[in-house]
């Protein structure tokens, strides 16, 4: 068996491409979650026990916006492994000590948004109860300059949130944050992107839906309106499509439910409860 490179922050170079390893670390709560589950199940090369117990160490449990769940800051952290399994009715060790299953924490981390841009601390442009949501995506500039006698510090492409333990906002809005945590509270997050929708219009939905991102407070004289993206990003577009057809029929879910290697890894990774049972029809 192998060992997972479980403790990606030591110091550990993770991921390839085309110039070779860099340096980014991934440790604590992730979207890395698929990929233990999927190392776990390996019918071939599995990683041994405890793997994701050690995971689960450097979990950040704390309250937030009222909202007490497992914290990561960008909500993307809270939505990729979710769009290929359905964590509804299924704990593992750690969330049966804390009396919910991940689904329902993606359900409260995605109300912190929505409660952070209702309060709106730093006073961004257009922060509403509909308009709302950060995560990784494209941004303006790396800049800073004056907007109505505030100095504002603005992002590229940047891991955009808000948690207990980290904050980076900039006043870009990205649809696939609301659009990607639609399974988990519809109630608002179709409201946030008819809103966009309707707000913007075709300065944010063009051809292929939503734009990756927004900022209405990057106003400049070739920005008159603030700063919309030119882009689509496959990483951002996809979750809107998936999660909304997982919300619609569960399309996505049920296919996975049916693989040998996610319902493997899960056990091993002490997953209980709900279509995991043997006795579920789910």
């Amino acid at each position: 068996e192998l060992s997972l490179v479980a403790d990606l922050g030591e110091g550990n170079d993770s991921g390839r491409n085309e110039e070779g390893f860099h340096q980014w670390t991934w440790f604590g709560y992730t979207e890395a979650m698929i990929l233990y589950i999927l190392a776990l199940g390996s019918p071939t090369h599995p990683v041994d026990d405890g793997a994701w117990e050690h995971f689960n160490e450097r979990y950040l449990w704390a309250t937030h916006y009222g909202q007490e769940h497992l914290n990561f800051m960008p909500l993307f952290g809270h939505q990729y492994s979710h769009v290929w399994i359905d964590f509804k009715g299924i704990q593992d060790g750690y969330m049966r000590k804390k009396g919910i299953d991940y689904f329902e924490n993606s359900r409260r981390a995605t109300y912190v948004h929505r409660t952070y841009a209702i309060e709106n601390p730093n006073k961004w442009n257009d922060y509403s109860d509909t308009i709302w949501g950060m995560t990784a995506c494209d941004g303006p500039k790396d800049t800073i300059f004056v907007v109505n006698g505030i100095k504002r510090d603005f992002r590229s492409y940047s891991a955009r949130g808000t948690g207990a333990d980290e904050h980076l906002d900039d006043g870009t809005i990205a649809p696939t944050a609301a659009g990607g945590s639609v399974p988990f509270a519809p109630e608002i997050a179709v409201p946030a992107l008819k809103a966009m929708r309707m707000k913007y219009g075709d300065k944010l939905w063009t051809k292929y839906g939503f734009l990756d991102a927004f900022n209405p407070t990057y106003i400049t004289p070739s920005t008159p309106d603030g700063w919309f993206d030119h882009d689509y990003l496959g990483i951002d577009q996809g979750p809107i499509a998936l999660m909304i057809e997982n919300y619609r029929s569960g399309l996505i879910w049920k296919v996975m439910k049916k693989n040998p290697y996610i319902i493997n890894g899960l056990r091993r990774a002490g997953f209980t409860g709900g279509w995991l049972d043997p006795a579920s029809k789910n």
